[in-house]
């Protein structure tokens, strides 16, 4: 019986060059890489609301058997961003323009919250990590390239609420995160958004340098109030 890929970029590099792969200890499960990949995909817009979406093409598609493809339609179900169809696959959910912004909402108090706490407590260490991943997130904008600049923000995002140091607000960051990228995405294509969220990142950068908590949870709020607004145009318009 024939194995089943470890994941769908590595047989992709596998079946092009014929050679054998060394055992791997420790790996994501197969349904999360899947997952991931899926996620990105409708976030990103590479799957556009309405689409269908077959386990078996799926399959075909990342080289990996239907089942964990059906797990990660199911994650994706939960999550909201997909529609599973009894015994026809799943389709792609259309944004809702309520949903996002109500989560928005809750994600703004959250984010101003963690800018506030991270500009007293972070360490030197996230400082200087966070440094690098703006910096590189700044390439990307001056090429631009907005697929690494959304995942560089995004990590941005989950070091500047780990660097609150506060277990509850990490976790509740982390149970609304998934939800809401989608929606920080089809704002960014908005009209002006990419150079103004830009911006505000500096801004956040300059108030995390000076340990100004205050002025820190003020660019937050306004940034994540502006993609909402963003979004609210670009959906109802």
């Amino acid at each position: 019986m024939a194995q089943t890929p470890d994941s769908p970029t590595k047989a992709r590099k596998d079946a092009a060059s014929g050679m054998k792969r060394a055992p791997i200890l420790a790996r994501r499960p197969l349904h999360e890489e899947v997952l991931a990949q899926l996620r990105d995909m409708i976030v990103e817009g590479d799957l556009a609301a309405g689409d269908r979406l077959n386990d078996a093409k799926l399959s075909e598609m990342l080289a990996v058997s239907r089942t964990p493809v059906r797990e990660a339609l199911k994650l994706l179900a939960q999550e909201g961003l997909v529609e599973l169809l009894p015994r026809r696959g799943a389709r792609v959910l259309a944004l809702s323009e309520k949903a996002m912004g109500e989560l928005l909402e809750v994600i703004c108090g959250i984010e101003r919250l963690a800018a506030e706490l991270a500009a007293d407590r972070m360490s030197q260490d996230q400082l200087d990590h966070m440094e690098r991943l703006h910096a590189r997130m700044q390439q990307r904008f001056a090429a631009g390239d907005r697929k690494q600049y959304f995942k560089l923000n995004h990590e941005i995002h989950l070091l500047l609420v780990q660097a609150a140091c506060n277990d509850a607000l990490i976790a509740l960051h982390a149970s609304l995160l998934t939800r809401v990228r989608r929606g920080r995405y089809a704002a960014l294509l908005a009209h002006d958004r990419w150079a103004e969220a830009m911006t505000e990142h500096e801004e956040l950068m300059a108030a995390l340098r000076a340990h100004d908590a205050e002025r820190a949870g003020i660019v937050m709020a306004g940034h994540v109030k502006h993609t909402r607004e963003a979004l609210h145009r670009a959906l109802v318009s």
